[in-house]
């Protein structure tokens, strides 16, 4: 992979001292009991945080799955601190900016964005009418996903599949592999290299927390069909950019590349051979990543499913 992974200030609120310590504004929203522990650990290492009432607190460090102790990760849950039913709705409530109207849209999703992109996603109750949710509430479980800055993780798939010239790719692996990432370090590397006009569509505020170049534009927390119909018309965009696909959105992918635009985007596939009939020939380039290292591929495969690497 070329250049380097350094760590960048995130959306300038995301501190770190030379041992990545995580300071005070990113993950403000969380008791500072569990903020005090997080502060003894370095920040680039810590992916996941597990927030479930009246159960241990584990996060995901180094890649695995550890509890979180008073002094920092221990692999004992009778060491590891836990949370109540009552600091978890004060967690959704802070990260809330102490609103629940202002971000009722997302809850009834399921997930909130905090203001440094950090992604929670909920467990608890739903309230539903006529068989369509409304809101969600008695929230019991909480997991927080730290974002990361990682200038230069997505050069080897931007020199293999882009250098060429501009082409729509998926990219794929499980959850967890630093997909996000990856796209936001191609907006930002597309935006320097060609200055083509970019449409970041950002349905769960994680991709643009971050730096994405600056001939990108910003579509937040539409659906896929409203952003990209939308989005289209009003910015007429080069190259359109959005994570986690589903089959519902694959029609309005179509549409925008029969129309001229190339499509960044990723999904949760671990190999071609889990792809889907709305994926399959979508996409000019599939890009595999290996489940080891941020960033680092497995293959590459064109239209026709075929490895060209």
């Amino acid at each position: 992979m070329k250049g380097k992974n350094n760590e960048k200030d995130f959306a300038r609120k995301f501190y770190s001292d030379k041992h990545g310590h995580i300071m005070i504004q990113m993950l403000g929203f969380l008791p500072n009991r569990i903020r005090e522990a997080l502060r003894r650990l370095n920040a680039r290492k810590v992916y996941e945080i597990r927030l479930r009432a009246g159960k241990p607190v584990r996060i995901n460090y180094e890649g695995k799955y550890r509890y979180l102790g008073e002094y920092g990760v221990t692999d004992k849950s009778s060491s590891a601190l836990t949370v109540s039913l009552a600091e978890i709705g004060d967690v959704v409530f802070s990260a809330g900016k102490f609103s629940v109207y202002s971000v009722e849209e997302q809850l009834r999703q399921g997930f909130l964005t905090a203001d440094c992109g950090e992604r929670i996603g909920l467990a608890g109750q739903y309230v539903s009418e006529k068989g369509k949710p409304l809101a969600m509430r008695d929230f019991t479980s909480l997991c927080i996903r730290v974002p990361h800055e990682i200038e230069g993780c997505g050069d080897e798939i931007y020199d293999e599949c882009l250098q060429g010239g501009l082409r729509s790719v998926l990219v794929m692996s499980p959850p967890g592999i630093g997909k996000t990432t990856i796209l936001r370090d191609l907006s930002r590397r597309l935006s320097r290299e060609t200055e083509k006009n970019i449409l970041v569509c950002d349905e769960r505020g994680e991709i643009s927390a971050g730096d994405t170049g600056d001939t990108s534009d910003v579509l937040l927390f539409a659906d896929k069909a409203t952003a990209f119909e939308a989005g289209i018309r009003a910015m007429r965009p080069d190259v359109m950019i959005t994570d986690e696909l589903s089959d519902a959105d694959c029609a309005a992918v179509r549409r925008a590349i029969d129309g001229g635009v190339k499509v960044i985007a990723s999904a949760h596939f671990g190999g071609m051979e889990e792809l889907r009939p709305p994926f399959v020939g979508l996409f000019e380039r599939y890009a595999l990543l290996d489940v080891r290292s941020v960033g680092k591929l497995s293959g590459i495969y064109d239209e026709r499913g075929r490895k060209l690497r």
